[in-house]
C-alpha cells in the first residue's frame, strides 16, 4: 500500500514536469545576459528610449543634485531635452563612465550600476530617442 501510495505521488510530480522551459529560461528570463529575450533593453535589437529606459536612471541617481534649487542646479536634468542636451554638450557620458576615485565622476557620491550606464550609452547609440 505504500509503495503504491508513494510510486503515485512521484509519477504526479514528474507528469507535471514540462520540457518547454529550459534551465536558463526559468532561471534568467529578463536577464541582460539572456540574448534571445527580445524585451531585454540591453538587447542589441531592443530600441532604448528616454521615457522607457533612461528616465528612471537620471531620476534615481541624478536629480537630487541636478535640479531645481539643488546644487547642481545650473545643469537640470529634470526633461527629456535637458538630459539629451547634457549627453550632447555637456560630456554625461564621459562623466558617468568615469571609476570611482575619478576627478568629475557623476554621480558623486559613486558610479552607478554598469547595467544602468550600459542603457544610457546604448540610448546615444541608437539616436536618442524620447519614446
Amino acid at each position: 500500500m505504500k509503495k503504491t501510495i508513494v510510486l503515485t505521488i512521484l509519477l504526479a510530480v514528474l507528469a507535471s514536469c514540462s520540457d518547454s522551459d529550459t534551465i536558463q529560461d526559468i532561471e534568467t528570463p529578463t536577464s541582460p545576459t539572456n540574448p534571445t529575450n527580445p524585451t531585454d533593453p540591453t538587447n542589441p535589437t531592443t530600441a532604448v528610449t528616454y521615457n522607457k529606459d533612461v528616465k528612471s536612471i537620471i531620476d534615481a541617481n541624478c536629480i537630487s543634485c541636478h535640479s531645481s534649487g539643488r546644487s547642481a542646479a545650473f545643469r537640470p536634468l529634470t526633461t527629456f531635452a535637458q538630459v539629451k542636451a547634457a549627453v550632447e554638450n555637456a560630456g554625461l557620458l564621459g562623466r558617468i563612465q568615469l571609476q570611482n576615485g575619478q576627478q568629475g565622476l557623476m554621480p558623486q557620491g559613486g558610479r552607478m550600476a554598469q547595467g544602468n550606464i550600459d542603457l544610457i550609452v546604448k540610448w546615444n547609440t541608437d539616436g536618442l530617442k524620447e519614446n
